[in-house]
């Protein structure tokens, strides 16, 4: 493995941040996937984030494209509080500008723009692997 692989694999399991809210993310294929669940308790400051989920995927399924959409949901390993990791429901940018769509909130419009910077930063490290690093 080259040098600029091996930084861009230490990047690979951030912790990104928005407005003091922790979102487990992971380079899976080239590309950032998010934890759907940190998301929802970021937008929505629920209480019991994963029950959220578990109810909007109710509410989604009633409507034709949600199968589409929950298609593109990936299990992936992101490490929890307990520092164990566990299998999470995961999505590219792409799939997380669908599910926010599904969330009133007010926060919505600054997290995509917020989703927008750390994608854009994603691009800067792969014309630049030293930025990786930093």
């Amino acid at each position: 493995m080259q040098n600029s692989e091996k930084k861009l694999q230490k990047t690979a399991n951030k912790i990104a941040v928005f407005e003091d809210k922790k979102i487990r993310r992971i380079l899976h294929q080239g590309e950032w996937y998010f934890s759907v669940v940190d998301i929802i308790e970021a937008l929505t400051e629920s209480s019991n984030p994963r029950r959220y989920w578990s109810d909007l995927k109710i509410q989604l399924s009633e409507k034709e494209g949600f199968i589409q959409l929950y298609g593109k949901i990936v299990q992936l390993k992101l490490e929890s509080s307990d520092g164990k990791k566990y299998e999470t429901d995961t999505a590219n940018t792409e799939t997380i500008f669908r599910v926010i769509q599904s969330i009133p909130s007010p926060k919505a419009e600054p997290f995509k723009r917020w989703l927008a910077q750390v994608g854009y930063e994603r691009i800067q490290e792969i014309e630049d692997p030293e930025l990786a690093t930093s």
